[in-house]
């Protein structure tokens, strides 16, 4: 049946879903006029949300943009590549190949979203070159399923806002209180969520497996060019020269020793100079270093105008009210035992149309924190089930999934029927969990 599913859905996928980039503005237009039917928001009103939402994301999407291009970059060092090919090693047949790419990609995103989209991406290319007759758009979007526990997670950005001292006006709705990472990530609630998730994806995403219709990788190893050492230019020479990034790997190096001893954590400027400093390093010299980044940066084009189109619908649903509609109108259903479950199921909603967990919690923590309170239900149950809702629906959202296509060299149709599944199953799993757990 799991099979079946996947095959109809990667027909229909296939056939009619848009483009990334047609599937961001079509959303936008929808957005646009529900704001104004529903919101009864203006033209001029709704052009304004767009228009200023917009640049929100310009910082955010550089980082993306980065994370892809410095990820690709050290992966195509012979160290690194060295590395991946062992571990891609431990499969040896196209099932395990498919079970093991998922595994590490949850493993990996849990401890931190943006390391995971990256490690997942490239542990399943290089199972790809190894494992022959392997799917290899299944093997991408093995890599997104991982994606899941994300907010679950070490860098879950929900529980770490809770959790935070920070005195603004989303924890002033908390009066005060600070709820630890250990009622929230490291919650038993919560940990059996993940564990149900590292066991049961695996298996669906092997159920998936098509028999027929095998898309292998099509593309050869990234491998940068090597040159002849005879007869270079001064200046050829300094380009062959390690002096120069071993220069630039110290103070970066430097930098971090400093960071992470003042007992810092990650996030997307750490993990981006991390990635910078062991490429320069692996590289060994400026020549092999552009070289490829040249290659790389091909990969990064679909982020570089999608992500403000989404911010520019961001800024539509929330300025125009749409967000804060869809959480009351759940709320207002709610009792104590379904509000977990329907705010689950609001957040993701809203986080189709606001792709971003931070920006989601902005919305929503003004209505679902006083509401839990009312109804005597943990806030931490109530934030926790935000979270998990926004990234239950990022298997259907394509905004994420650019960066693993950007390494991947795929469209959004190759993987999207697959990535339905998962959203059919973890969407019951997730849900049914938080039902008789929170």
């Amino acid at each position: 049946m799991i099979k079946a599913s996947a095959d109809f859905f990667s027909r229909v996928m296939q056939r009619w879903l848009p483009d990334a980039f047609l599937f961001a503005v079509i959303l936008s237009a929808i957005v646009f006029l529900c704001g104004m039917f529903f919101q009864n928001q203006s033209l001029i009103q709704m052009a304004d949300h767009w228009g200023n939402g917009f640049w929100k994301l310009l910082t955010f999407s550089m980082q993306m943009v980065l994370i892809l291009v410095l990820g690709h970059i050290l992966a195509m060092s012979k160290p690194v590549s060295v590395f991946l090919q062992k571990i891609a090693s431990l499969a040896t047949t196209p099932a395990q190949g498919v079970v093991l790419v998922t595994i590490v990609a949850i493993l990996a995103a849990w401890i931190n979203w943006g390391f995971g989209l990256v490690v997942g991406a490239l542990v399943a290319r290089e199972v790809a070159y190894k494992v022959k007759q392997v799917h290899f758009p299944l093997l991408i979007a093995s890599a997104y399923s991982g994606f899941l526990v994300w907010h679950g997670g070490l860098s879950g950005s929900i529980p770490l806002k809770i959790a935070s001292t920070n005195q603004d006006s989303l924890n002033a709705l908390l009066n005060g209180e600070i709820i630890a990472v250990s009622q929230t990530i490291f919650a038993v609630e919560n940990l059996i969520i993940v564990l149900a998730l590292l066991i049961t994806l695996p298996v669906i995403n092997f159920l998936m497996m098509p028999k027929d219709n095998i898309i292998e990788l099509d593309y050869q190893k990234d491998e940068v060019a090597k040159r002849d050492h005879h007869e270079l230019s001064p200046a050829e020479k300094l380009e062959h020269s390690p002096v120069i990034t071993l220069l630039l790997a110290a103070m970066c190096g430097l930098y971090l020793f400093n960071y992470f001893s003042a007992g810092n954590g990650l996030n997307l400027n750490i993990i981006n100079l991390c990635l910078l400093t062991l490429g320069l390093l692996m590289h060994g010299n400026p020549f092999n270093y552009l070289a490829a980044l040249k290659k790389a940066v091909s990969g990064a084009s679909g982020i570089i105008l999608q992500f403000p189109i989404y911010a520019g619908l961001m800024g539509m649903m929330v300025e125009s009210g749409l967000a804060d509609s869809v959480s009351n109108w759940f709320v207002e259903i709610s009792t104590q035992d379904s509000f977990p479950v329907l705010t689950f199921i609001s957040a993701g909603i809203v986080n189709f149309f606001v792709p971003s967990g931070g920006g989601q919690w902005a919305v929503q923590a003004p209505i679902v924190i006083p509401a839990a309170q009312e109804l005597a239900v943990p806030v931490k149950n109530a934030a926790m089930s935000v979270a998990w809702g926004d990234a239950w629906t990022n298997m259907i959202q394509p905004f994420w999934a650019l960066p693993l296509l950007g390494i991947a060299g795929l469209n959004i149709r190759q993987i999207m029927g697959f990535c339905t599944v998962v959203f059919i199953w973890s969407g019951l799993l997730i849900g049914t969990l938080i039902y008789f757990l929170y």
